[in-house]
């Protein structure tokens, strides 16, 4: 296949797994470069359904998958740090590493018996075997910079309206709604630590998959999002394109599409009773939730969808191979 007069890209995206959370992501990359002409594959490997064990199996089982691999690429791209051994034993002209939000700070918290000095070991050798490191958010770029001298490119994470399109309309409930991992990192036991005095019913969206969640999303009056550490989370995004006023801690990049006051409420970290009063303020004051609303989805469709991203995508690989 022929692009601009030269042969079409050919890129392997590595994942553990890519139906939720950064998957939907990763797939949203897929369907774009596809469209656009590049030949994409998805590299799958298993890996054991355990929690403290799918990280570490997906490593050994995705390298040995990656060894008996005889297929060549451009470029393989690799998300997260359990995906970089695979990365490292694919022939490609490139590799590519993304990760969003720093992994050695995100497992110092949800596993703190683990050594830093061993994790942070383990995520310098997995980024110098990369070519070009990606992120998606400024702060995770700083953080990088600062732990460990990594110089990542920034990559905002786009939407893509389309998906949506099978989102049926749905009658609004006076509803607050967890969307995410139920994981310490995310806060999600600061918000049932309060649920109790939030003055409406509060739903977990903990393991539905993407169309059941965005439905539980879009009936909602408010979306909550009470993380102790973030890098861009996709989750705001989809509540901005479906107007859904957000509540978010300031952590992470979550400042960098959160305005507070503008298109958003913006909250300190582990602080439960700020929570509450953000909540609750956005279930009674109808036209600040409805400015809120309206503005996080003028923000989203004027700089974050894939008509405006895709350029950028697209140069940055091509860019690659220069």
């Amino acid at each position: 296949m022929q692009i601009h007069g030269e042969y079409s890209l050919k890129i392997l995206f590595i994942a553990p797994k890519y139906d939720d959370g950064i998957g939907v992501y990763i797939m949203r990359i897929y369907r774009a470069l596809a469209q656009h002409g590049f030949e994409v594959s998805l590299f799958r490997a298993p890996h054991i359904p355990i929690k403290n064990l799918k990280n570490p199996s997906f490593a050994i089982f995705g390298a040995i998958r990656a060894i008996a691999n005889t297929d060549s690429y451009d470029i393989v791209h690799a998300f997260n740090v359990p995906s970089a051994i695979a990365m490292r034993c694919i022939r490609a002209k490139k590799r590519v590493l993304s990760i969003h939000g720093v992994f050695s700070d995100q497992i110092g918290m949800i596993h703190p018996g683990m050594p830093d000095r061993l994790v942070t070991l383990a995520e310098s050798r997995a980024i110098r075997w990369a070519d070009k490191l990606v992120t998606d958010s400024v702060a995770t770029k700083r953080r990088y910079l600062e732990k460990i001298g990594a110089d990542f490119v920034c990559n905002k994470s786009p939407l893509d309206p389309d998906e949506f399109v099978d989102i049926p309309d749905v009658q609004k409930k006076r509803q607050v709604v967890y969307v995410g991992r139920d994981s310490y990192e995310k806060g999600i036991d600061i918000l049932q630590g309060v649920e109790e005095r939030i003055d409406a019913n509060v739903v977990y969206c903990t393991d539905l998959d993407w169309k059941d969640a965005m439905l539980k999303l879009k009936e909602s009056s408010v979306l909550a999002v009470p993380s102790r550490v973030e890098s861009l989370p996709q989750v705001i995004l989809e509540a901005f394109y479906l107007r859904v006023p957000v509540v978010a801690t300031d952590v992470g990049g979550v400042s960098e599409i959160i305005t507070n006051g503008e298109n958003g409420l913006l909250i300190p970290p582990e602080d439960p009773e700020r929570l509450v009063d953000s909540v609750n303020r956005l279930l009674y004051e109808d036209d600040l939730a409805c400015a809120l609303a309206n503005n996080g989805y003028l923000y989203v469709m004027e700089n974050l969808t894939w008509d405006t991203m895709l350029p950028r995508y697209v140069k940055f690989y091509e860019d690659l191979l220069a």
